[in-house]
C-alpha cells in the first residue's frame, strides 16, 4: 500500500519524525535515526553544531542534508525575536533551507508553547518566506490562526515536553483535525510505542518525537519500535476500527448452530 504525505513541496512515507538530542553520542544518534525509518530529522540550531561551531563535531556528518530532510527548530527559544534569529542562522547555515519548526516557549519550568509570541514569530517567517512547522497548544482556535497566518503544518502538543504522559486530551485533537486543511502532527509528550499508536489512530499526519528514544533504555531499538508503532497506528486508522458497545456482541453467529 502506498500511503505518502505531502509537506510543502515535499512528497514523504515516513510519518515518523525524530529528534537528535540527548543520545550519547553521534553515532547512537545515526543508529536510532536509522532504525526508526524517518525522513525529517530535527535540529536544535542553539543546541547542536550544525556548521556554527567550527571543528567541533558536527551533526550533518552523520545525518547529511542529501539524505534526510533536516528541519531546524527554535528549541529553547522564549520570544518571537529569538526564534526568529535562530531560524535566519539556520537558513544561512543551511544555504538557504526554508524549512523550519517554529518553537516559542512559555518558560522553563512547564516549557509549554507561549501561544501569543509564536503568532508573532510565524507572522514574520512566513512573510519571509519560511516554511513554517509550528509546535503549539492543542487549542483549537490557535491552530486555525497558525493555519491561517500561512503554517505549512500544525504541531498540537500530546502532553508536556519530555513528560512522557502520551496524549492526555485526544478530544482537542480530534476538533484540530476535523478543521485543518494542512498536516497535523503530534509533537511532544509520547512516551513510549503505544502513545505513538493512539496518536496515528486519531488520525494525526504524523508524530514527532525525541526524548521517548532518546532516553530510553535501548534508544535503537526503542526507535525500531517506534517506527513500526506509527506505522500500525496509521493502518489502523485506516482500516477502521469496530463500534465501542456497552453489550458484548458475540463473535462467532447466534443462528444456524449445529443441535
Amino acid at each position: 500500500m502506498s500511503d505518502t504525505w505531502t509537506l510543502g513541496s515535499r512528497t514523504l512515507h515516513s510519518r515518523l519524525l525524530l529528534g537528535t538530542g540527548k543520545y550519547r553520542d553521534l553515532e547512537q544518534t545515526r543508529l536510532a535515526v536509522e532504525a526508526s525509518g524517518a525522513e525529517i530529522v530535527t535540529v536544535a540550531v542553539r543546541r547542536v553544531n550544525i556548521g556554527q561551531h567550527g571543528a567541533a563535531d558536527n551533526l550533518l556528518s552523520v545525518l547529511p542534508p542529501d539524505r534526510y530532510t533536516l528541519l531546524p527548530n527554535t528549541a529553547g527559544c522564549y520570544d518571537a525575536d529569538e526564534a526568529v534569529r535562530t531560524c535566519r542562522l539556520a537558513r544561512e547555515l543551511l544555504d538557504d533551507h526554508r524549512l523550519v519548526k517554529l518553537e516559542v516557549l512559555g518558560d522553563p519550568q512547564t516549557l509549554y508553547p507561549n501561544v501569543v509570541e509564536t503568532l508573532k514569530a510565524a507572522a514574520i517567517l512566513v512573510k519571509e518566506g519560511f516554511e513554517v512547522m509550528v509546535y503549539t497548544s492543542d487549542d483549537p482556535i490557535v491552530a486555525r490562526q497558525l493555519e491561517d497566518l500561512g503554517c505549512i503544518a500544525i504541531m498540537p502538543l500530546g502532553s508536556l515536553i519530555g513528560s512522557g504522559l502520551g496524549i492526555v486530551n485526544p478530544h482537542h485533537l480530534s476538533i484540530i483535525l476535523e478543521r485543518a486543511q494542512v498536516p497535523v502532527l503530534v509533537d511532544a509528550g509520547v512516551g513510549t510505542a503505544s502513545d505513538a499508536c493512539v496518536a496515528m489512530e486519531l488520525g494525526v499526519t504524523g508524530v514527532l518525537m525525541n526524548t521517548a528514544v532518546a532516553e530510553a533504555q535501548h534508544p535503537v531499538l526503542m526507535a525500531q519500535a517506534m517506527g513500526q508503532a506509527v506505522a500500525a497506528g496509521r493502518a489502523a486508522f485506516l482500516a477502521g476500527r469496530m463500534p465501542k458497545r456497552v453489550r458484548a456482541a458475540a463473535s462467532t453467529p447466534t443462528q444456524g448452530r449445529i443441535q
